[in-house]
């Protein structure tokens, strides 16, 4: 089974796909205590080092090394300011590589990076992995294409140590978000994914008014689409379906089409959206927030899972 160590990893959607590809993860790593708590619930065999990355000075010898460092400073529901010194955090990654040399790796992060005002770091990361010694490919994927039932592009690096005689390709669609193909699965709708959970599930919902900024554009999407976007932050994720639908009234103001109760999606929502496993445990050390939080950064394990399947055979 190939090793992985994994950077950045959060509540574990990256890892989890790695789980599910036949990878065995030898260390996680993250800042955060709720991201530990709920990673070691669902995955307790693994060495999970709580600590920044930057004060991890050694890793362990692996096949594969992983990172997801933050992108606050890219993403279109973020601070969008490539100036941020979290937006450098690709260094620590680089350092690992160089340190470890493992026979492949695997970044993720936001589309965003891909904006002119962000060229010069995504270019930058390039240049840097290929002097660390690997052969880079980087692509922008839409997870809709990969069996996930939410709007989400992400964007990948992936690389081979460049002794290798093999080439990376990126994998192709897996599903169909369109329901044409007559060869590939349709991908899931809300229906299928969160249809089976109560409607009103009791303390796993944000229940805060809808602001004024919430309903500055359409929140919602109906039981027979994809999911809007799962975001971090409780109070601006993705109306429920139950919802009535919202109607626009003018530039960034939307209302309600009538006074039926409406709610936001639940923080497990979110997860069965994103992915994760329909029985994946929250620990209740900490509030609602973080719950949300963690599940909005994560990576979608079967796209996670679908990039590294497709490295070639080299362990």
């Amino acid at each position: 089974m190939p090793t992985v160590v994994s950077l950045f990893s959060g509540c574990g959607g990256s890892d989890a796909g790695l789980i599910d590809a036949g990878f065995e993860v030898l260390m996680a790593n993250d800042i955060l205590s709720y991201a530990r708590d709920v990673y070691l619930a669902n995955h307790p065999e693994t060495d999970f080092q709580l600590k920044s990355v930057v004060d991890i000075r050694t890793f362990p010898k692996a096949d594969l090394l992983v990172g997801c460092y933050p992108c606050q400073g890219f993403s279109q529901a973020g601070a969008r300011d490539p100036g941020r010194s979290i937006n450098f955090l690709y260094r620590e990654f680089d350092r690992a590589l160089r340190q470890m040399k493992p026979k492949a790796f695997i970044v993720e992060n936001v589309a965003g990076m891909r904006r002119a005002d962000s060229l010069h770091l995504f270019e930058n990361q390039l240049r840097r992995f290929r002097l660390a010694g690997y052969k880079v490919t980087a692509k922008i994927l839409d997870a809709t294409e990969y069996g996930v039932c939410q709007e989400r592009a992400r964007l990948f690096f992936v690389g081979i140590r460049s002794d290798i005689n093999l080439t990376y390709e990126f994998p192709a669609p897996t599903h169909d978000p369109h329901g044409v193909s007559p060869t590939l699965p349709a991908t899931p709708l809300l229906r299928d994914v969160i249809g089976h959970l109560p409607e009103w599930p009791d303390g796993e919902f944000d229940q805060q008014p809808f602001h004024w900024y919430y309903l500055s554009r359409n929140r919602r999407r109906g039981w027979h689409e994809v999911s809007k976007t799962i975001v971090a932050h409780s109070r601006h994720v993705p109306l429920h379906p139950i919802s009535p639908e919202l109607t626009r009234l003018g530039t960034d103001e939307w209302v309600f089409s009538s006074d039926a109760p409406a709610r936001r999606l639940s923080f497990r929502e979110g997860a069965c959206i994103q992915g994760f496993p329909r029985d994946m445990k929250f620990p209740d050390t900490y509030g609602l927030s973080l719950k949300y939080r963690v599940v909005g950064n994560a990576v979608p394990p079967p796209l996670f899972r679908a990039v590294a399947s497709a490295l070639p055979d080299m362990w």
